[in-house]
């Protein structure tokens, strides 16, 4: 990758350099169950049933279920709880939020002539948070074996030393960056000082002892929708949909790694204890596009097919970062060493490419009393790319999403039953790991339930929905890539109010 010309404000630097990571692609390619309260009470399961202002983001064809012109709001309380086992450390941390979830709109044109088979025309436009990056990991515990000095090593080595020794930090690629820190918080050491083109380095982590460590992960932010619909019905059985969708993405992360150790000292200086800090702010837009059908093969089953296209996001990346160490030698005193290049690094623009998705769908409408609905979406995570990828790092990134991510299956349920104004619902969901290995990030499970009531023209709903799932994440995708399990599990109840125009 090129580096182009730097921005000459202070503290600010432009570069086009930056590792990209698996993990990066996966959280813009995962979607979150959201929506209205009755689309989530039924755990999403809305391909086949349409005539809810969620349903059109499963399915755009769902608009064209409706009868009257519809609008409605949503607003959502999200609490996550994460409990983090570090060889054998517990820690817990929580995190709660409340936000606007959706709003939407759906006007609906009949057409009375009865030599006409289009019997009408929808036309919808909703907003939704698709994802709600709040959340805070605490991880603390005492690795027997590896200490971070793996991080800088990895980086590192392969670098000549007048290029961490000779240059800036803000004239530097990200790898070489990252052997800066390293090399000047006396983390490492060249093999040979006295070689300018030295490549080789060794650590100054005391080796033979354990390593308490603790790993802080603070993310803020969003993903949010907003889609453009319309919706044909021909002779009310079958039922034709289209969405025109725009991403946006805010996402912040805010990380620190303490680490310490006791190892016996050295007649040289070595490493006692150091805090390494990473800051990372992505911001974007993207496009993507949804076409869907339903038919009612009778008047009481339907079947629904839908297709999302692959999500094409532009994206920005702001990093920056420091570093505080503290070494001793055998009966000497504390050194300390700071690394704080004050520098804001600023990316040039990159494109992610994340994969498409279809839905198959089936209900059962049971006349007026209520009916069962279930989903099952298929999503090739392997296809995930960044662009362009003939760039030599996109290029190594995206063999590694291809060898590490795959196919995955989600299968929700979701029912409901009325008793006149009264409605009772309940689903399930359940999405495979998006990893071959199962682990870096588990199976989700989720569970949801709610009711809602009609007062005629208006009708409030509310849900609540449960969801857990298990990871291992590295603490660094490079080098140093021991990481903690993390259990997460999180509650969220949501309101809707809904009134027919």
């Amino acid at each position: 990758m090129k580096k182009i010309l730097f921005l000459l404000i202070t503290g600010l630097t432009v570069s086009v350099s930056h590792s990209q990571e698996v993990s990066d692609a996966v959280r813009y390619a995962q979607d979150n169950l959201t929506g209205t309260a009755r689309f989530r009470a039924m755990s999403g399961a809305f391909g086949a049933v349409g005539g809810d202002l969620s349903s059109m983001s499963v399915n755009p064809a769902g608009s064209a279920i409706f009868s009257n012109n519809q609008t409605g709001i949503t607003f959502s309380n999200q609490s996550i709880k994460n409990n983090s086992n570090y060889f054998g450390t517990q820690t817990s941390e929580k995190d709660n939020s409340f936000i606007l979830n959706q709003a939407g709109a759906v006007f609906v044109f009949h057409d009375h002539n009865p030599n006409n088979n289009w019997k009408k025309i929808a036309i919808g436009a909703t907003y939704e948070n698709t994802n709600n990056f709040n959340n805070s990991v605490v991880s603390v515990g005492t690795n027997p074996t590896n200490s971070i000095d793996k991080y800088f090593l990895t980086f590192a080595n392969g670098i000549p030393l007048n290029i961490i020794d000779g240059l800036d930090y803000r004239d530097l690629f990200y790898d070489e960056q990252q052997a800066y820190m390293g090399y000047w918080g006396h983390i490492i050491d060249p093999v040979n000082a006295n070689d300018p083109n030295n490549t080789q380095y060794i650590s100054n982590v005391p080796a033979g002892g354990n390593y308490y460590q603790e790993n802080e992960v603070y993310t803020s932010g969003y993903n949010s929708k907003l889609s453009f619909n319309i919706a044909t019905s021909y002779k009310d059985r079958i039922y034709l949909g289209a969405n025109l969708n725009v991403h946006i993405t805010d996402y912040r992360r805010s990380s620190t790694f303490y680490e310490d150790n006791n190892n016996p000292l050295e007649a040289r200086e070595t490493i006692s204890s150091l805090r390494f800090n990473n800051n990372l702010y992505t911001y974007g837009n993207g496009f993507s596009f949804q076409l869907g059908a339903i038919a009612k093969v009778t008047e009481s089953f339907r079947l629904g097919l839908a297709y999302e296209s692959n999500t094409w996001y532009d994206l920005y990346d702001e990093t920056s970062q420091s570093l505080y160490s503290t070494r001793k030698a055998d009966g000497g005193p504390d050194i300390n060493a700071t690394v704080n290049p004050n520098i804001v690094n600023v990316y040039d623009s990159y494109t992610l490419q994340t994969p498409g998705k279809t839905t198959f769908s089936a209900a059962y409408v049971f006349g007026k009393s209520g009916l069962i609905s279930v989903d099952y979406a298929i999503k090739d995570y392997g296809n995930t790319k960044y662009k362009p990828t003939n760039d030599a790092g996109f290029r190594g990134v995206n063999n590694d999403i291809s060898n590490q991510l795959t196919n995955t299956g989600e299968l929700r349920v979701g029912a409901e039953y009325k008793i006149k104004q009264l409605s009772l619902r309940g689903g399930y969901r359940f999405e495979g790991s998006p990893y071959k290995n199962g682990t870096t990030i588990g199976d989700l499970n989720s569970y949801s339930g709610g009711l809602g009531y009609n007062f005629g023209s208006t009708k409030i709903d509310l849900a609540y929905s449960y969801l857990e799932r298990k990871s291992n994440p590295g603490f660094f995708a490079t080098g140093f890539t021991d990481g903690a399990n993390i259990s997460s599990k999180l509650n969220n109840i949501s309101l809707t109010l809904l009134f027919e125009l």
